[in-house]
C-alpha cells in the first residue's frame, strides 16, 4: 500500500469512527436525526453550510476551468456563493429557522400551502439528484487517477465511505464529520498552494509565464470572462444558496435564529478562499513547469474521444501525487483535504435528498401519521437507496463539473425567487404561480441543457432559471386569479413576520 492510499484510508477510517459517537443522539428524534435537534451552535452550523459548498466544484471543477482558460475566472463560483451566504443571513435565515421547517419545500408550505409544497419538493429531488450524482462522479475521478482503481471500483468505494458515516449519524455525523473535514482540506491546500506559488517564483513569474502562453494580461480578474457571464454565477450563487436544501438545511438545525444569521454570513469567510488557492494550483499547473502537460504527460488520457486528450479533472489529483512538487506525507495530507471537501458535500447534498424524500414525499403525502421512529428508519433506508441511483447516474453521466452542476443551480433560483417572494412579497403571487413556476421552469433549464448539448443557441442558465420563474409565475397569476387560496392559517403567517 502507498503513502497516499495509506494516509487517506488512515483518516477515512477516523472519520467513519467519529461518526459513531453521533448515533445514539442521532437516533433520538427525526428532528436529532434530519436537523441534528436543532441545536447547532455558529461555528458548527457555519462550517457544515461550507462545507456543503467546498465540494467537487469548488476543488476539482475549479481548478478544472482555471486550467483550461489560464485565468482567475472560475473563483467567481466561490465568491458568488459567498456573497450569497451573506445575504441569506441578511433577509431569509430567521425566517427558516423561526419556522423549524425541515425542507424548502415545507417552508413553501407555510406560505403557500400543500400543494404548493409537492410540486416544489419533486422538482427540489431532480436537482439535487442531480448534484449528487455530479459529485459521487468526482470524488470517484480522484480516487480512480489517485490509486489506479477501475471507475466503477472508485465510484462503489466512494458512495460506500458516503453512505456509512451518513447512515450512522445524520446531521450530527456531518455537522462533527464537516469541522474535521474543513480543518484538513485548508491545511492541505494552503501548504500546497505556498509549494506551487513559490516553486513558479511568485504571482508575477505566474502571470508572465502565462500571458505568454495566450492568457491574458488581467488573468487574475475574475470578470475578464465579461460582465455577463460573472453576473450568471453571482445570481446563480445568490439564488441557488437561498433555495438550497443542503446549504439551508444546517440553517435549520441552528439552536436559534440569531444563531442561524451569524453561521450564514460567517460562512462566507471559508468559502471564497478556498476557491482562490485551488484556482492558483490549476495555473501552476498550466505552466508545465511542475510536471509534463503535453500528450505524453499524466493528464493525458487515451478514452477521451478518438484519439485520447487532455483531461483536466485530474489536474489537482496529479499534482498532489508528484513527489518532485510535494513531499508524499504532505501530498496525502494534501489528497485527504481534496477527498474531504468533497465528500463534505457528497454527504450534505445526499441527505438533503433523503431529507425531501423522508419529510415532503414520505410523511408529506404517503403516511402523514408517521411517528419519530417511522421516520428515523425510513431515512436510513433512504440513505442508502439515494446512493444506489446515484451510483449508475455517476458511471454513465459525463460532462463539464460546473456545467451540469447549474443545472441544479437553475431549479434552486426557481424556488429562491418563490421563497423570497412569498416572504416578503406574498400578495405577488399566487399558489399557481408558485406551482407552475416550479414545473414550466424546471423543464425550461432541462431544455436549455438539451438545446447546448445538440449546439442550439442559448441562454445562461441562470437567466433562463429566473426568466422562466417570472414568465410562469405571471402565467400562474392570471390561471389563478379568482380562484381560492387556502393560503395558511394566521398563526402560521405570523412565523413568517
Amino acid at each position: 500500500m502507498n503513502i497516499y492510499l495509506l494516509i487517506i484510508v488512515a483518516y477515512f477510517a477516523f472519520i467513519t469512527l467519529i461518526s459513531f459517537l453521533t448515533k445514539k443522539v442521532a437516533s433520538r428524534s427525526a428532528a436529532d436525526y434530519l436537523v441534528a435537534g436543532r441545536n447547532l451552535g455558529m461555528i458548527a452550523c457555519a462550517v457544515v453550510v461550507a462545507s456543503e459548498w467546498l465540494g467537487g466544484m469548488s476543488t476539482i471543477g475549479v481548478s478544472e476551468k482555471a486550467f483550461e482558460t489560464g485565468t482567475m475566472q472560475p473563483i467567481l463560483y466561490n465568491i458568488s456563493t459567498a456573497l450569497g451566504m451573506i445575504i441569506i443571513g441578511f433577509t431569509v435565515a430567521r425566517h427558516y429557522r423561526d419556522n423549524n421547517v425541515h425542507t424548502v419545500s415545507e417552508m413553501l408550505e407555510n406560505l403557500f400551502g400543500r400543494r404548493a409544497r409537492a410540486v416544489s419538493a419533486v422538482a427540489f429531488l431532480f436537482a439535487y439528484i442531480t448534484l449528487a450524482f455530479v459529485q459521487l462522479q468526482t470524488c470517484a475521478s480522484v480516487i480512480a487517477s489517485m490509486f489506479e482503481f477501475s471507475r466503477i471500483g472508485s465510484i462503489l468505494i466512494s458512495a460506500a465511505i458516503i453512505t456509512g458515516y451518513t447512515y450512522i449519524g445524520g446531521m450530527h455525523a456531518l455537522a462533527l464529520t464537516g469541522i474535521i473535514h474543513v480543518v484538513v482540506m485548508f491545511f492541505g491546500m494552503g501548504v500546497a498552494t505556498y509549494i506551487g506559488i513559490t516553486e513558479v517564483d511568485g504571482f508575477a513569474a505566474l502571470q508572465s509565464t502565462l500571458v505568454e502562453q495566450g492568457s491574458p494580461e488581467n488573468l487574475y480578474n475574475p470578470f475578464s470572462g465579461g460582465l455577463g457571464y460573472a453576473w450568471s454565477l453571482i445570481l446563480g450563487g445568490v439564488l441557488g444558496g437561498m433555495a438550497g436544501q443542503a446549504s439551508i438545511q444546517p440553517i435549520f438545525a441552528a439552536r436559534t435564529a440569531a444563531t442561524a444569521k451569524k453561521a450564514a454570513i460567517f460562512s462566507s469567510l471559508i468559502i471564497a478562499p478556498f476557491g482562490i488557492m485551488v484556482a492558483l494550483l490549476g495555473l501552476v499547473v498550466k505552466t508545465g513547469q511542475v510536471y509534463d502537460i503535453s500528450a505524453a504527460g499524466p493528464l493525458f488520457d487515451p478514452a477521451i474521444g478518438e484519439a485520447g486528450a487532455i483531461d483536466p479533472k485530474l489536474v489537482l489529483p496529479t499534482l498532489m501525487t508528484t513527489p518532485e512538487f510535494i513531499h508524499p506525507v504532505l501530498g496525502g495530507i494534501a489528497l485527504a483535504g481534496i477527498l474531504a471537501a468533497i465528500l463534505s458535500t457528497v454527504g450534505p447534498v445526499n441527505f438533503a435528498v433523503v431529507t425531501i424524500a423522508t419529510k415532503d414525499i414520505y410523511h408529506g403525502l404517503i403516511n402523514k401519521t408517521a411517528v419519530d421512529k417511522s421516520l428515523i428508519r425510513t431515512a436510513r433506508q433512504l440513505v442508502i437507496i439515494v446512493n444506489l441511483i446515484t451510483i449508475p447516474l455517476a458511471y454513465y453521466g459525463t460532462g463539464a463539473i460546473l456545467d451540469t452542476a447549474y443545472i441544479s443551480y437553475g431549479i434552486r433560483a426557481i424556488g429562491a425567487i418563490v421563497i423570497v417572494m412569498g416572504i416578503y412579497k406574498r400578495g405577488w403571487i399566487r399558489i399557481e404561480g408558485v406551482r407552475m413556476a416550479s414545473i414550466g421552469g424546471t423543464i425550461a433549464v432541462i431544455a436549455n441543457i438539451i438545446a447546448k448539448n445538440i449546439g442550439l443557441p442559448v441562454i445562461e442558465n441562470t437567466y433562463m432559471a429566473i426568466g422562466a420563474a417570472v414568465v410562469f409565475i405571471i402565467i400562474g397569476n392570471i390561471v389563478g386569479k379568482g380562484k381560492p387560496q387556502k393560503l395558511p392559517s394566521e398563526k402560521e403567517e405570523k412565523k413568517t413576520e
